[in-house]
């Protein structure tokens, strides 16, 4: 404890500024996993609130669409809602992981991986 404050002294390792980050996911790995389930991506973005967010509404709006339609329509056309919300859900996520990986790429002085 310093006398002044009567505060512990923070303990650790010391930093020169730069923040160490971990390198961000594979922006392929990040599209096919979005691919096979909603919101995945987002988490393998460390996002996982967003996902929950995309799935949600991806079920509000299938609902939505599969209970409005009507009986004559295909069932494309009665999960219109949700087909639309997860091709939004996978092109954001893979977006994101693009946009994570050229940043990271840049800030490490644009070195090969």
């Amino acid at each position: 404890m310093t006398a002044k404050t009567m505060k512990p002294e923070k303990t650790g390792p010391k930093t020169t500024g730069a923040a160490v980050t971990r390198r961000p996911a594979n922006p392929y790995l990040v599209l096919a996993a979005a691919l096979v389930l909603p919101g995945t991506g987002q988490v393998l973005n460390r996002q996982p609130v967003r996902g929950l967010v995309f799935l949600f509404f991806m079920l509000l709006l299938g609902g939505y669409t599969l209970k409005t339609a009507a009986p004559d329509v295909s069932v494309v056309g009665k999960l219109a809602g949700g087909l639309f919300v997860y091709a939004m859900a996978i092109f954001d996520a893979y977006k994101t992981a693009r946009i994570r990986a050229e940043v990271w790429q840049h800030r490490r002085g644009g070195q090969g991986g």
